[in-house]
């Protein structure tokens, strides 16, 4: 697959991201944030490849006495943008992911989808040659 940028933004416009260069597969999780918010996910680092633009207001799960991660989504339309890892990795970057489901559809239709058991195992899944468009579309 050849190197590209995504773009994307909350229904408003007020809000967005952009990742640079492959955004390799997507993830879909089936925790109880995900699964609620119908997110697919494409990763890295913030301020490296990923870069959200614009206002946005935040959740953390209530009584986790330590979240791993904050859900950001925009103020305006309520549009989940990101989730934003709490905790910096060993060598001080911190883990990101973007919400696809905010790309126009042609741009990630044909990505690949990994699944994530992020409600019990906290393991990958087998692939089963799925596609964002067969989840999307």
């Amino acid at each position: 697959m050849q190197d590209r940028s995504l773009e994307g933004s909350c229904h408003c416009g007020k809000t967005g991201w952009t990742l640079s260069g492959d955004p390799g597969s997507i993830t879909a999780c089936n925790c109880t944030l995900c699964r609620r918010y119908g997110a697919l996910w494409a990763y890295d680092y913030e301020n490296e490849r990923i870069r959200v633009e614009g206002e946005t207001s935040t959740y953390k799960r209530p009584g986790k006495a330590d979240p791993a991660l904050e859900i950001h989504f925009c103020p305006h339309c309520g549009c989940v943008v990101c989730w934003r890892g709490l905790r910096l990795e060993e060598d001080g970057r911190r883990r990101i992911a973007v919400n696809v489901r905010l790309c126009e559809p042609d741009a990630v239709a044909d990505l690949m989808i990994d699944h994530f058991d992020g409600l019990d195992s906290f393991d990958d899944l087998p692939s089963d040659g799925r596609c964002v468009r067969d989840l999307w579309f």
